[in-house]
């Protein structure tokens, strides 16, 4: 029996608009979990949401995230951002070295609250539903168009994710120079964001 070694920046590799996944150890190779290192845009949020039969870990290895995972005491549908257990456990600020690991049946959620990008290792088992579920997406993506709302719904009922929060993508917007526009817009240049959003 043989182990597996994968060098910095090999692995099959998967972008779409909100996220560049590359796939570290996956059922091909024998593995019972996933193994993947995700960048995460800024102002990209997954969303709360839960999976009823599999496990995750998630490892910050290079920028920031706010992460969460518990049953708050009150589940509200917009945002997960100012949720709290019953035992006062709030969303956390993490940076690298900082790790998350979340149960089945325990809502979760990541997002990039800053205008630089952070790079994660993610776990997922059993293997190879995660893979599954992000070579679909990336599909669904490719078609063109806005994702389609029954698409989306459909693939999360197969690969076991439940939203609770709308995904959503909001990047910041860049910063304004003095050839962007002319002297008198310049003080309000730069002040809107462009907004993508998966429809729940």
């Amino acid at each position: 029996m043989t182990g597996l070694i994968v060098p910095p920046g090999e692995g099959r590799k998967l972008i779409t608009p909100m996220q560049e996944v590359t796939f570290k150890v996956t059922a091909a190779d024998g593995s019972s979990i996933s193994v993947f290192e995700v960048v995460v845009p800024p102002g990209f949020d997954v969303g709360a949401h839960s999976h009823l039969h599999s496990q995750e870990l998630f490892y910050v290895l290079e920028g920031e995230l706010e992460l969460f995972a518990f049953e708050p005491l009150k589940r509200t549908e917009d945002s997960w951002h100012d949720w709290e257990s019953p035992e006062g456990q709030r969303v956390v600020r993490a940076t690298a070295g900082a790790c998350m690991f979340v149960p089945p049946g325990t809502p979760h959620a990541f997002r990039n609250p800053t205008d630089q990008p952070a790079r994660m290792l993610f776990q997922s088992a059993p293997s190879p539903d995660h893979e599954k579920y992000f070579e679909e997406i990336c599909q669904i993506f490719d078609a063109g168009g806005s994702p389609s709302r029954d698409a989306v719904q459909d693939l999360r009922d197969r690969y076991d994710v439940t939203q609770i929060t709308p995904l959503r993508f909001e990047p910041p917007a860049p910063p304004a120079t003095s050839s962007d526009a002319p002297p008198a817009d310049r003080a309000t240049a730069g002040t809107t964001t462009g907004t993508e959003r998966v429809a729940r």
